[in-house]
This record gives C-alpha cells, structure tokens and sequence, in this order.
C-alpha cells in the first residue's frame, strides 16, 4: 500500500510551534505573561506598604512585615523597590497624586472664583478625609520631620501643586473683584487650611468633637468672599 505524503506545515506555523516547544521545555512564560504577573506582585507589595505604614507607622514598618503581608519574598521587594522610602513614594505617586492632579486641573474660570474652591475643597474632603489617603496625610504629617527625604517628595509631588493652583485661583478672584484682600495671594495656604485641620481633626479629636468639614468650609469661604447672598 503506497503511503500518503504529510500535510506541509506552514513554516512560520512552524517557527510558533518550535518557540512554544521550548517555552514549555525551559518552563518558561510568555514575557506578557511575565510582566503580568511581576506588575500584580508590585501592585500587591505597595497595598501591603499601605497597610503596614498606617498600621504600624513609616519609622516601625519592616521590610518582613511587608513581604509576610504582600505574600512574597523578602527578596522580591528588591526587585521593584530599593527601601521604604522608595515603597513610600510609589504609594504617594499611586494613591495621592493622581487624585491631586484631577483636583487642580480646574475647568475654565465661567463660574464665580468661589465655586471653584468649594468644588475643590469638597471634592478634596470626600476623597482623602475619611480614606486612606487621608491615613497617608496624617502619617507624613506625623513622622515627615523624622524622615525629611518623604516629606521634601510629597510636598515637590503634592503640596507644592495644590499651592500654585490655589494661588492661581486667587490671583483670578482679586482680579475679578470677588477677593479684597490682596495679600492672600501671598498666603494660599489660608485658602486651604480647613481642608489640612480636617484631616489632623479626624484622626485626633473627631470621637471628641465630630467636625463638620463642610459646614467649617462654608465658614471660611465667608470670611475670605464675603457672605453668600440669599433671595
């Protein structure tokens, strides 16, 4: 009986089969798998960090607490990570930053100057003082003179653009007419200080005296515009 030529197979078929052949001889993954799987694990040690700093406090967090929590090796932190700072700022970068640059990007100056900081100082309360970004605020605000190189990050990556945009914002209400008080251009800080005693209030006092942020907020925008008129 005469046999029955084989079926050519493609060659760049081939080539697919030959590469697979080998992946799975070396046991080996797909470099996409790879990388997956390396960006969960980064992922999961910065979440641990995050419970391990608020927990236990930036100063008294070990690399072991964090790895036993992340599920992972000691080892494979210095994979992604040189030290705590750098973790630290990887959660700064993850978690805070990405809500202060939506939070600064104001939209075009239509409204009245103050709706714009009330629309940012409420969106700021909702977003960080009952979260745990405002659990990060309050550790940098506990132990940042301890460790000058976290603080001196989070204020060029936070603080210092909240600063500009609030100041930007005033410059607009004293050209507008809806700030007197020329001079608070030199003090943004004033224009967000309600915001920062929330967050400092929360964690110290709030089982004393519960602070209602918002109501503080309306307060002050008072002093600095004036009061809303009501018809």
């Amino acid at each position: 009986m005469t046999k029955k030529p084989e079926k050519a197979v493609p060659r760049s078929q081939a080539r697919a089969s030959e590469r697979g052949q080998a992946l799975e001889a070396s046991g080996g993954a797909p470099a996409s798998n790879r990388a997956t799987r390396a960006a969960q694990r980064r992922a999961a040690i910065v979440e641990a960090a995050m419970e391990e700093f608020i927990s236990r406090g930036f100063a008294a967090t070990r690399l072991d607490d964090i790895a036993r929590r992340a599920g992972v090796a000691k080892g494979t932190i210095y994979l992604h990570f040189k030290d705590k700072e750098s973790m630290f700022e990887e959660l700064v970068r993850t978690v805070i930053v990405p809500v202060v640059t939506r939070l600064t990007k104001l939209p075009p100056p239509t409204g009245s100057v103050r709706d714009l900081v009330e629309s940012f100082a409420s969106n700021f309360l909702a977003e960080v003082i009952n979260t745990r970004r405002g659990d990060l605020v309050r550790l940098i605000v506990a132990e940042g003179p301890r460790f000058p190189s976290v603080a001196d990050f989070y204020y060029r990556e936070v603080v210092s653009r909240g600063i500009a945009a609030m100041r930007a914002l005033i410059e607009l209400g004293i050209a507008r007419g809806e700030i007197r008080q020329k001079d608070l251009a030199r003090y943004p800080q004033i224009l967000v200080a309600p915001a920062m005693i929330a967050v400092i209030w929360q964690s110290l006092f709030a089982r004393h005296a519960p602070l209602d942020a918002q109501e503080m907020l309306r307060v002050h925008l008072d002093l600095i515009f004036g009061e809303r008129r009501t018809t």
